[in-house]
This record gives C-alpha cells, structure tokens and sequence, in this order.
C-alpha cells in the first residue's frame, strides 16, 4: 500500500488496529484521537465538530485516503443526547467530507448495521435504509450525506466488532464477558439480541484489501454467525475453558434500555467476493484471541 493515510480516531478499538497494522507494514499514515491516547501514540488531537480544526489537519497531512472511524457509538448515550449525538456523527462527519471534496480524498466510513430495523430476514447493501434508534438514525443520515458527496468512498456496515482492547477503550462483548469471569461474577446474557459478530482483525484485513483494489460503494463487513448473545457467551465458554454455571438468562426487556435495538443480518458475500478474505466466525475469532492472549501473555 503506497498511498498516505489518514486514520481519525485512531485510538478507538477499530481505529487503533488499522494503527497497529500499518506500523507493521511501515505504511505512510497518520492517525488522530479526541480523549485517551496512548502514550506512545504521535497521534494528532483532533475534534472532528471543530470545523476550522478538521480543516486545518487534514490540508497539512494531505492524505490520499481518510478512514473515518470517528463515531458516538453508545446506543443509548446517542438516544439520551441527540444533539451531541447529531454533533459527532452527522456534523463532524460533514467537516470531514467538505475538506475531502477540496481535496480529492478518498473518504472510507465506518457504518453500522443499525441503519436497518431488522423487518428483513437478510439485508444486503442496496436495502432502503430504516433505523429504529438515533444511532442508527445519525449513521443513515451521514451514509446518505457521503453518497451525494460524488467523492470515491467506501461505506463499510459492521456489527457487534471485539476483539482485545486497551485500558482506556470501551469494552465489547467479549472482553466484558471475560471481566466478569475474572472478577468472578455472575454474567447475565440476553436471550432475544442478536448479531453479527465482527473480530477486528479480520474487519481491518478486508478493509485495506477494499482499498488497495481501488474499490468503492458500499459494504458489509461483519463475521459469518447470526448468533444470540447468549450462544455466543456459551461458545467464549468453551473456547476460553470459563463455567457455563455463571450465566444467567435475562430478556433484553429487563435491562429498560432507552434505545431500541432490532435483530439485523446482514449479509456479506460481496465484500468476499471483492477481497477473496473470508469472514470469519465467533468461535475462530474467540480461538484467535485466545492465541494472542498465550502468546503475548496478555491479562484481563
């Protein structure tokens, strides 16, 4: 990969492996974070709802390609606090595409799954989009807003994306499974959610193969299992060796959450046509993990 770079929010669980990928591969890139970086991190502070911010960093680096994976991405923090979920997602995605259309760059974009409502038993990436929370709402708006934007661009729909994480980064389901355990905790496991999970790795390995194609439009990048949260806390059990005992089974009712959520499958056989990388499953992406964690002596 020849072309340069940039990576805003590089210290988010997304972000920060395209991070760790291009340090690997010695990839000319830049990347940017709001809170928590890192302290080896050269990121550059950058908040994306500072118009004259956005403008002034990106025009310095110059990029050839911006990956966006910037978002407010706390289903029910976005539904409680519209307007700064509005702010982050809607408005500094804009920012961003204005300073890209001045500048011919290319703009990939991290979406969601939650632009749907999960009437559909299968939803591929031409499907009308129809979201039931403000999450979803804001990511419709912003993919809609970068379509009309005539820029090149890839928008890229995950779901439910783990892997390991660092200490300052929000936690996903896997490793807030794997807290409780440690803790020894009782975990209580929704029933009626279900998902597509995506491991990180495999999420960042088809995006940069995306780019590297030249290609453009719209994707779904998200692991080969529709699986309940709860089957897929029983397959962590078996992969990390963890008593299955612990878990407790609760309705999604229960939790009286602020958002809606809606059970969504997207499918994903275009982005492996495209790449020729293979999605991969919740109980390969658990052993992948467990082999990182043996291997780095990585603790919770």
């Amino acid at each position: 990969m020849q072309k340069k770079i940039l990576i805003i929010g590089g210290n988010g669980i997304i972000g920060s492996k395209f991070v760790d990928n291009f340090k690997e591969k010695e990839v000319e890139f830049f990347s940017t974070f709001f809170q928590n970086s890192s302290t080896d991190d050269q990121g550059i502070f950058l908040d994306i709802r500072n118009e004259e911010n956005v403008k002034k960093t990106i025009t310095k680096i110059q990029p050839d390609v911006i990956i966006h994976t910037s978002a407010l991405a706390v289903v029910d923090k976005c539904e409680t606090d519209k307007e700064l979920a509005y702010s982050i997602n809607v408005k500094g995605t804009e920012n961003i595409l204005e300073v890209c259309a001045e500048n011919s760059i290319k703009f990939v974009y991290v979406s969601t799954s939650a632009v749907f409502d999960g009437s559909k038993n299968e939803y591929f990436e031409d499907d009308d989009l129809s979201p039931i929370n403000y999450y979803g709402e804001t990511k419709a708006i912003a993919e809609k807003k970068i379509q009309q934007s005539k820029l090149d661009y890839l928008i890229l729909r995950t779901d439910q994306p783990y892997c390991w994480t660092e200490k300052w980064q929000r936690l996903n389901s896997v490793i807030r499974i794997l807290n409780n355990f440690s803790s020894n905790k009782i975990h209580n496991e929704v029933t009626d959610w279900y998902n597509k999970p995506t491991f990180v790795p495999n999420f960042v390995e088809n995006t940069l193969k995306l780019i590297d194609n030249n290609s453009n439009g719209i994707f779904h990048i998200v692991g080969t299992d529709f699986i309940n949260r709860l089957d897929w806390s029983m397959i962590l059990c078996d992969v990390f060796k963890l008593d299955k005992n612990k878990i407790i089974k609760i309705l999604s009712k229960d939790l009286n959450l602020p958002a809606k959520r809606a059970n969504i499958n997207i499918n994903s056989d275009k982005v492996t046509k495209e790449t020729g990388i293979p999605m991969i499953g919740v109980k390969e992406g658990a052993e992948l993990m467990l082999k990182e964690r043996t291997s780095t002596t990585k603790t919770l």
